[in-house]
């Protein structure tokens, strides 16, 4: 059998491990998350969103604790690691604040006598399958509004962060939640299987790669299962000919070597009109390729290492298809991997021949195409698989509505990089997956929403 184990990315020791649970337990958590279902639904709300409430406080007062562990487990930088622990407060505290509101029954104007009604009920068990690349926040985004709803939680983490999910499990317990309103399993996909085909479970959300995307997909539509699934991307960032250069340089830098570029929303596909391409290139790939892998314990640490020696070579063969067929490839000189540590860089002349014209490029390598002019940055940018996140460099707010509504994306930001907020609703389109989370949007993805008619 598999395991979940603590892999210290910056050291490649082996910290701690946990076995993968056996078939009688996975039976056991999904019984004892139903049976927790039917009492945590009829919970008062003003007492699920106190719980939401003390995990936000908590998430806060244990900072030190979660952020390290963040650090030990995938490289996160602390200064970045701290700071995915205060929008994760962040976010149980939006729905705490908010999901009254969110799920007052909402009265229709209809035709014919009587009055007509929605109400937003909860559905049941729900399973979450998380990624590594932000331990805790991907958990909030989906179990801070299904809590508050009245769902309750089966949560697979990734493999590599266990302590982080065991802590996430902690906190929840310590804010009173009770105790099979949430519980961590660490199963193999096998066992994945099984729990979406049972029919006391009643959806599943995902966040991860596309090839398990698909295989959560497929095995959720055969048993009539409602899906939420948050899947790559490969974000265009444009650059328009009256934009500010040096904003953008610092933007597009920030976006993409920021978490060690293992963001879907991170900022991929370089985009710039002839006009400007030569200026914003020269800067760009110079202030990339000064930045230096460092100790991710370090306050003053801006990249990592990657999460894993794995994700190094998984960057590295797209890196080298891209080379052998003919693009240039910009690197400090010297500069080279050590297991983990993978050294900035910047791809210029790729093709559609190269698989990184296509393919996510998941670390800190970007890739910069020259086009001649905005519509042309548009084609480019829409010929992708993927429709997640996008940005767009200009003072011409036309110019800016126009692309935005020409984008076929699910998040368009004008002037900056893609950030998350909790009022801000976070999905994408095509290959980047389906549903939405956070704001109100993330409440009603797994929802009853319930009519009442009464004729008049």
């Amino acid at each position: 059998m598999g395991a979940y184990r603590t892999i210290n990315p910056a050291t490649g020791q082996t910290v701690a491990e946990y076995a993968v649970i056996g078939d009688a337990d996975v039976a056991d958590i999904v019984a004892r998350s139903h049976t927790a279902y039917r009492k945590y639904r009829e919970l008062p709300l003003a007492e699920r969103t106190g719980i939401l409430a003390r995990a936000a406080q908590l998430h806060r007062d244990r900072i030190d604790e979660l952020s390290a562990l963040l650090t030990l487990e995938v490289g996160k930088p602390v200064t970045q690691a701290r700071g995915e622990v205060e929008l994760v407060a962040s976010i149980y505290q939006y729905y705490a604040d908010h999901a009254e509101a969110f799920l007052a029954d909402e009265t229709l104007d209809i035709v014919g006598g009587g009055e007509a009604l929605v109400r937003t009920e909860p559905i049941g068990p729900l399973l979450g399958i998380m990624p590594w690349n932000f331990p805790y926040y991907q958990v909030a985004r989906f179990v801070a509004p299904n809590l508050a709803l009245g769902n309750t939680i089966i949560l697979k983490h990734a493999r590599n962060c266990p302590q982080s999910a065991l802590a996430i499990e902690r906190v929840l317990h310590d804010a009173a939640l009770p105790a099979d309103a949430y519980i961590n399993a660490f199963v193999d996909s096998r066992q994945i299987a099984g729990i979406i085909a049972d029919p006391r479970v009643q959806g599943v959300s995902l966040t991860g790669s596309e090839k398990a995307g698909s295989a959560v997909g497929e095995v959720a539509g055969r048993h009539m299962k409602k899906v939420v699934l948050e899947l790559g991307g490969s974000d265009p960032f444009i650059v328009l000919e009256d934009a500010d250069v040096d904003a953008a340089v610092a933007a597009g830098v920030r976006g993409r070597i920021a978490n060690g570029g293992q963001a879907c929303t991170a900022s991929k596909r370089f985009i710039v009109v002839d006009a400007v391409y030569d200026e914003f290139s020269r800067k760009f790939i110079d202030a990339i390729t000064k930045i230096i892998p460092d100790d991710p314990t370090d306050p003053d640490t801006f990249l990592g290492p990657l999460a894993s020696a794995d994700a190094g070579d998984e960057l590295e063969e797209l890196v080298e298809d891209a080379v052998a067929k003919g693009a240039t490839l910009h690197i400090a000189p010297g500069a080279r991997r050590e297991g983990a540590f993978y050294p900035p860089s910047v791809l210029t002349g790729v093709t559609p021949l190269m698989r990184a014209y296509e393919e996510e490029l998941f670390g800190p390598t970007a890739v910069v195409y020259r086009v001649p002019s905005p519509q042309a940055a548009v084609a480019l940018a829409n010929e992708s698989p993927f429709g997640l996140s996008s940005s767009v460099f200009t003072q011409d707010p036309l110019a800016a509505a126009q692309i935005a509504r020409e984008l076929e994306v699910g998040m368009v930001w004008i002037n900056s990089t893609s950030r998350s907020a909790p009022d801000l609703p976070f999905g994408g389109v095509k290959r980047s997956g389906v549903g939405r989370e956070l704001a109100r949007y993330g409440m009603d993805e797994f929802a009853n929403k319930k009519l009442i008619r009464t004729p008049a």
